[in-house]
């Protein structure tokens, strides 16, 4: 069985069992913590991989390091991975479930590009126009600073892209001049 359809397996009971718990925002985010840990500090994977340290010290390790951290369910569930030798599922896994998590919860992930960084309040307004266009009830918005636009937005949701970006309307503009219609 590939990485990713075991990944998916751990992903989807953790995720029946946060749901039957009702702390499927809670285990979201403790997983995005872990994993930005892991992406942040390579010396960590290097830890939790290393064939000459015993899953008994990766799990204390793991232990002192994250039971302030992270609830009784999501420690249980990294202490499961390093038993079971599938620490390298770990970053999918986490993946999986968020999307799972948000599916639930009528959420969608939107990334943000502008030239410059958007404030809080206009990403809260952003989140509120395209949730409506992404038939979502709640927006989970990142801002990407990109310093190539020369103004405007551009909005990616999943697959789909709104591009309001000057860019794009100047390109538009072109092809239509192009094409010789107005």
């Amino acid at each position: 069985m590939s990485n990713l359809a075991v990944a998916n397996r751990y992903a989807y009971a953790l995720f029946q069992l946060a749901q039957e718990k009702n702390d499927l925002k809670k285990v979201n985010e403790e997983l995005q913590t872990v994993k930005a840990v892991v992406e942040s500090t390579p010396e960590f994977v290097s830890l939790l991989s290393h064939p000459k340290v015993t899953n008994q010290q990766k799990q204390a390790f793991i232990q002192e390091n994250f039971t302030k951290a992270l609830s009784e369910m999501t420690l249980n569930t990294l202490l499961l991975l390093i038993e079971r030798k599938r620490t390298d599922i770990l970053v999918p896994m986490i993946n999986k479930f968020k999307e799972l998590a948000y599916e639930a919860q009528d959420v969608a992930e939107a990334k943000v590009y502008s030239p410059k960084p958007l404030s809080e309040k206009e990403q809260d307004h952003i989140a509120e126009i395209f949730a409506k266009k992404a038939k979502k009830s709640h927006l989970e918005v990142t801002n990407i600073v990109d310093s190539d636009l020369i103004g405007g937005i551009k909005v990616r949701i999943g697959d789909r892209i709104y591009d309001g970006t000057v860019k794009a309307q100047l390109d538009q503009i072109g092809r239509k001049l192009l094409a010789g219609t107005r």
